[in-house]
């Protein structure tokens, strides 16, 4: 009996791969307190919070194991999808496997890079350090906006003079432009402009977003993909049109 499948009878193959996926490192355990600051997250970016997949680290937690369930329940109510768990001992390890989650080891202490939100006014690590400028109610930022990263532009228009790579987020009250590669996630409009835009030099992105209406990297249209673009509402829906 020959053990070799055909084409026709293989139904999957195991491949590996660098998915973008949001970190969510966790400094309390107490499922209210968490509770309260997605709820002012959202408000702040509300397409980010649509079904994104987030790795739960606790490696800065005691005994997280204990709130667990409750946590990702919260996330999951704020529309956030927790898939697998980073840190922790063996009891954690179980209590993920038990809520159907994956389990990732700590982080090395010599590779970590930090994965929290680093506003363009904010003392950034030094790695991560860029010059940022303002301009009049908005935000200049010089560099590539790295994966795990977010620069917020709270008051008006982002413009990032470099690329926003995949796994990173750029987002501002008025309208966001990348003089570079757009990779990430760019959300223009966050308090509710509806006349904001999104212009960047080559289009890539995870998710677009103007006001709360948003598209997704499979919703583009592909003809448009690398290309100079620019982003606004047309009603209720989202235009993308050559900027070529």
């Amino acid at each position: 009996m020959s053990l070799k499948l055909d084409r026709e009878s293989t139904a999957f193959t195991f491949k590996g791969g660098m998915l973008p996926m949001t970190v969510m490192e966790l400094t309390s355990a107490d499922p209210e307190l968490i509770r309260d600051q997605l709820a002012g997250k959202l408000s702040q970016s509300p397409a980010f919070f649509q079904h994104t997949p987030v790795v739960l680290s606790v490696e800065k937690l005691d005994e997280p194991h204990l709130a667990l369930e409750r946590i990702c329940a919260v996330c999951r109510a704020h529309k956030l999808l927790p898939v697998a768990v980073r840190g922790g001992a063996d009891p954690i390890k179980q209590s993920a496997w038990a809520l159907g989650l994956g389990w990732f080891p700590p982080q090395e202490a010599g590779r970590a890079r930090p994965l929290e939100s680093v506003a363009a006014d904010e003392e950034a690590p030094a790695e991560l350090a860029v010059p940022a400028d303002s301009i009049g109610g908005g935000r200049i930022f010089r560099g590539t906006v790295r994966s795990g990263q977010q620069i917020t532009s709270p008051s008006g228009d982002l413009v990032v003079i470099g690329a926003v790579n995949a796994g990173a987020e750029v987002l501002a009250a008025g309208s966001v432009h990348v003089y570079g590669a757009l990779r990430g996630r760019a959300l223009a409009g966050i308090h509710g402009d509806a006349l904001a835009c999104i212009f960047c030099r080559e289009l890539h992105a995870e998710l677009l977003s103007v006001a709360g209406n948003y598209k997704r990297l499979e919703d583009i249209d592909r003809r448009l993909l690398g290309t100079p673009v620019q982003v606004r509402l047309d009603g209720d829906q989202l235009g993308i049109t050559s900027l070529t």
